[in-house]
């Protein structure tokens, strides 16, 4: 089906028993991912979710430096989360996984561009057709998140993390940004524009992230809140 022909098959009239059986097989779908995921997820044990662009090339410098935060939270006892498809995600998979680390993948089912990476442990490797029950996943059972740079999916992650965090509807944890180069014009933006000039949050809102270079920085920013925070549930 063609993008034209799913739009207007969006805008035919239903009745309302096609509405009813579709909508009620949709629920039990949902519940599964559900289930399935809050399972295997709840014996994984702390970790660290890495997020960023699923079309970064292996000799990009931010593959490289998601590849070396996977090593170092690893070294410390931290498993690693991703998306589960390439670019960096495959990176953060690859450093967990060749240290010997917990590498977990949550694979999205896509009509293009997303399939997993080898460096998944076989048991831990999940598949979602939902995004909003895979970003509850990634929310639920991360301690934190180290953000690399990305597209929108990327952006949408961050965000939401952000929000649930302001609005005290999940428990603060570290949130990471990796590169200056890319994150800075996003910041600039952020503290001239969204908080000085047109007041849409709070200054200390601005504390909810750290804007790193390295991945030595990203990790020990993880590592620093949680010798002050007990590890546990976000929600």
């Amino acid at each position: 089906m063609t993008s034209e022909e799913k739009i207007r098959s969006a805008f035919e009239n239903k009745d309302w028993q096609e509405i009813k059986v579709t909508d009620s097989w949709q629920i039990f779908k949902i519940m599964a991912e559900f289930v399935d995921g809050f399972e295997k997820l709840a014996k994984i044990g702390p970790c660290v979710t890495i997020y960023g662009s699923a079309r970064t090339a292996e000799s990009n410098r931010y593959y490289q430096l998601a590849e070396q935060c996977g090593k170092l939270l690893t070294d410390r006892g931290y498993g690693v989360i991703t998306g589960g498809g390439p670019g960096i995600m495959e990176a953060g998979n690859k450093g967990a996984y060749t240290n010997g680390g917990k590498s977990v993948g949550l694979n999205i089912e896509l009509p293009f561009e997303q399939f997993h990476n080898k460096y998944i442990d076989h048991n831990k490797l999940l598949q979602f057709d939902y995004f909003f029950v895979r970003k509850v996943m990634f929310m639920k059972y991360s301690q934190g998140f180290v953000v690399l740079p990305g597209g929108f999916g990327t952006m949408d992650e961050l965000f939401e993390a952000l929000t649930l965090i302001q609005t005290g509807k999940i428990a603060r944890f570290p949130i990471v940004l990796v590169g200056k180069d890319y994150w800075g014009g996003l910041i600039d933006w952020i503290k001239g524009t969204m908080l000085q000039k047109e007041h849409n949050i709070h200054e200390e809102d601005l504390n909810l992230f750290r804007l790193v270079d390295t991945a030595e920085e990203a990790a020990e920013h993880i590592f620093r809140f949680y010798d002050k925070y007990v590890l546990k549930p976000n929600f």
